[in-house]
């Protein structure tokens, strides 16, 4: 099943460049509001966006697209992509849109749909949508044009949302907490929803320009946080990335605690509660071999799936799993979310620190992570992993690793990369097998 625009997360690229353009945005907003017009009720998309200088632009195309075939529009300005996934339930809306890049600098952006269910679009989805792209769209007569409107309380109902997954019994009275937000989508909300549960609150992050998104700050970028922790002589830290759909932690010690640990802790504290579902955890190829083995040690099963918080949801829904994620951090909990929220994850880490009563550096550390190494190789062109050198380190490296190790060569689904990943018991051979093949790599 062939996509030509849509990735792993929707659809992403260099603003102003196809397929990230003004024009693009009009037409995925008449193809997708055309493929979810089903039914003689009026029908009603979200739309969300991150702090990005081109989401204004994006935003009104995709007001124009949607309009144009006949659909209302809500606006609800810069949120979080699970308050989106959110508000298309609580709205009973037919469809709802991110614009985001998530991690990516400013000059990025991306197109994130969710069906009325909440739930990122299925491929068929994705790929019925692509085929009206190069159909010429049937615009509604004048009378049937959709409305637009901005609502004002978006903010107030997602922390309300956030607040109400952490335990009622438990405060956070007592704990400093930094709070990092990419300058992007969370800015407003994250801080705000620490602070009325009563944590003392350091924010960071958090004067978005249109142009600072994720540089220098937020999940991918800790050390601002790491340093700022330990200023502080705070109890955590929490980063969020462009769009709050992740989060990496920071310990009072500013020690960064990664997707694979924070997966661990709530898993082992759900399951002594009778609460984890589908006996285990779901995580992808990336997630480290000592998660795993910890899991394994709880008698909980890991399921890997493919990289992509998507291909993890789809095997939480057909396992019946409430917990899942990635290494980056997407962190899943279907118990509350249709999609990796950084905020609610955060809320259950806080839970577990609260209720131990212990140092951070104590509660988030469950397992010792094998020695792991990923590096990354930017490309403009070609198919540099179709080289016959390419291929041939990549041979040599897995026999090198063979029976201690694992490795792992993809290519990116969001940017012209090469990931090399490669793990295993002896540190300084996992650097070298994964050196190896980013120099045939960049050769190529």
């Amino acid at each position: 099943m062939t996509r030509k625009f849509f990735g792993t997360d929707g659809i992403r690229g260099k603003t102003n460049v196809a397929p990230m353009t003004a024009e693009m945005a009009l037409r995925v907003g008449q193809s997708a509001g055309a493929h979810f017009l089903r039914g003689d009720h009026r029908h009603r998309v979200v739309i969300g966006k991150d702090t990005r200088l081109s989401g204004y632009m994006m935003e009104s195309a995709l007001v124009a697209g949607f309009t144009s075939v006949g659909m209302d529009v809500v606006m609800v300005g810069p949120m979080p992509t699970p308050a989106v996934a959110m508000l298309v339930r609580s709205m009973r809306a037919d469809i709802g849109v991110m614009i985001s890049a998530s991690h990516n600098p400013y000059y990025d952006n991306g197109l994130k749909l969710f069906g009325p269910d909440g739930y990122k679009l299925s491929d068929q989805d994705e790929v019925a949508i692509e085929k009206l792209l190069d159909i010429e769209p049937t615009l509604v007569e004048s009378a049937k044009i959709g409305r637009a409107r901005r609502i004002d309380d978006a903010r107030g109902r997602y922390i309300h949302f956030a607040k109400s997954t952490f335990p009622e019994h438990l405060r956070l009275d007592g704990l400093k907490i930094v709070i990092d937000c990419a300058h992007g989508a969370a800015y407003n909300v994250a801080p705000e929803a620490l602070w009325e549960l009563g944590a003392d609150v350091v924010p960071i992050g958090v004067s978005p320009n249109g142009v600072n998104i994720n540089d220098g700050v937020g999940s991918t970028a800790p050390a601002l946080l790491q340093q700022k922790v330990v200023e502080e002589g705070a109890d955590i830290g929490i980063a969020l990335d462009g769009d709050a759909d992740r989060l990496i932690v920071v310990d009072e010690t500013g020690r960064t605690v990664d997707g694979d640990q924070l997966m661990a802790l709530i898993a082992s504290s759900w399951s002594r509660s009778g609460k984890l579902r589908g006996g285990g955890v779901v995580a992808t190829v990336m997630s480290n071999l000592g998660l795993e083995r910890f899991l394994e040690g709880q008698k909980l099963a890991l399921v890997r799936t493919q990289v992509g918080d998507r291909y993890v949801l789809e095997q939480m829904r057909g396992g019946q799993y409430n917990v899942g994620g990635e290494q980056s951090g997407h962190i899943i909990l279907s118990d509350y979310a249709t999609t990796g929220d950084g905020l609610v994850a955060a809320l259950q880490v806080l839970a577990c620190l609260v209720e131990s009563g212990k140092p951070a550096s104590q509660v988030l550390r469950q397992f010792e992570p094998l020695p792991q190494t990923l590096k990354n190789v930017r490309f403009d062109e070609g198919a540099p992993l179709e080289a016959a050198s390419v291929k041939s380190a990549i041979a040599d490296g897995e026999k090198r690793l063979s029976g201690n190790g694992r490795l792992l060569i993809r290519k990116s689904g969001t940017e012209p990369l090469i990931r090399v990943m490669a793990e295993g018991e002896d540190e300084a051979l996992v650097h070298e097998v994964v050196d190896s093949i980013c120099d045939a790599v960049r050769a190529a």
